[in-house]
Formats: structure tokens, C-alpha cells, sequence
């Protein structure tokens, strides 16, 4: 189901500018294409859903211990990491939309994998909670208004803006889907 978007797309069209994110970032966001229509985050967003959906439903539950390497993350793992991640900045862009001046600390995420429990949930509950995760991060930015994604703050000790998270969030799935495709399904 596609989600209307009810904010103002002037701002949340508009791809990030230079030094609205650590320069870390820029890869993220360069993997994010516009559509033809300007960029709209928000139905790029949408958008991934439907392909990560289409690449993982139907794979068998032994896919989901798959490792490309001895040393890498499982399917499992790599859906959980990206979940996680997304939630992490999900909650940044939130408190930042709503000028939270604190600053937000970093994670390691290697930590949150290795302590994260992905291995013994089944890959149909990492699809399911991958779908309700993306569902609340379209639905907070589809509900922000012009000002909000402009907003900056500190997280990890650098400056970001809302919307340059929302790019951030869609580039870091698309650099996970590629390595999958290639690494994974091959």
C-alpha cells in the first residue's frame, strides 16, 4: 500500500546539501536516485519496501544463516542490522524534528549485532519486522512539516539535518539490498 504524503514536499524534496550530514554519509546518499520527478524521499522510501519485499519473501528459512564469508553477518543479521539502524536514526530524526537540542550518542554496530537475537527469530519475523519498522519511518517523515526537515542537531558528535537522515536511512538499506543481491543471492 502506497502512503500519502501530507507534509510539504518543497523541503522534503530537496536532496541534502553539503554539510547537512558528516561527510561519512555522502556514500549513503549518492546511492539514493531521484525518480524523474524530482527527488522524493518519501516514495523512495516506499518504494524500497516493495523491492527489499520482492528479494526476501519466498526465500526458504534456511537462507535467512546464509553468510557470503566465514566471518560475516548472517541474512538474519544483516535484516536485523538494518532494522536496528533504521530505528536508531528514525529516533534521531524524530527528536531533531522537534528541536531536541541534546545530543544524541553513536553505537556500535557490531555490538548491537552480536547481542541482537536475529539468529533465533525466523527470517519471515526479520520480513515482518523490517515491513513495520519502514511503515513508522515513512509515516513520521510523511507527517513532518516544511521546517522540521531542515532542523539540525548533534548525533554521534556531528551535525545532521532531519531530512539528510531520511536519505541516510534510505541509502544505508539500498548499500545492505546490493550486498545481498550480490553477496547473498548471487
Amino acid at each position: 500500500m502506497t502512503l500519502p504524503a501530507t507534509t510539504s514536499t518543497a523541503t522534503a524534496s530537496q536532496r541534502p546539501q553539503p554539510g547537512e550530514n558528516a561527510p561519512y554519509y555522502d556514500g549513503y546518499i549518492s546511492l539514493v536516485q531521484g525518480n524523474g520527478k524530482g527527488d522524493d524521499i518519501l516514495a523512495a522510501l516506499d518504494e524500497q519496501r516493495r523491492q527489499m519485499l520482492l528479494l526476501l519473501c519466498g526465500r526458504a528459512e534456511s537462507d535467512g544463516d546464509l553468510r557470503y564469508a566465514p566471518e560475516k553477518w548472517s541474512l538474519k543479521e544483516v535484516l536485523g542490522h538494518i532494522n536496528d539502524t533504521e530505528r536508531i536514526m528514525s529516533y534521531r530524526a524524530l527528536r531533531i524534528s522537534r528541536s531536541d537540542a541534546t545530543p544524541l550518542e553513536g553505537f556500535e554496530q557490531d555490538d548491537y549485532v552480536r547481542n541482537g537475537p536475529f539468529g533465533r527469530r525466523s527470517l519471515a519475523d526479520l520480513i515482518e519486522d523490517y515491513i513495520a519498522v519502514r511503515r513508522a519511518t515513512v509515516s513520521l517523515f510523511r507527517n513532518l512539516d516544511e521546517t522540521a526537515w531542515t532542523r539540525r542537531g548533534l548525533a554521534n558528535k556531528n551535525e545532521v539535518t532531519v531530512r539528510a537522515l531520511a536519505y541516510i536511512i534510505a541509502g544505508h538499506e539500498l548499500h545492505h539490498r546490493r550486498i545481498i543481491e550480490e553477496k547473498y543471492f548471487k
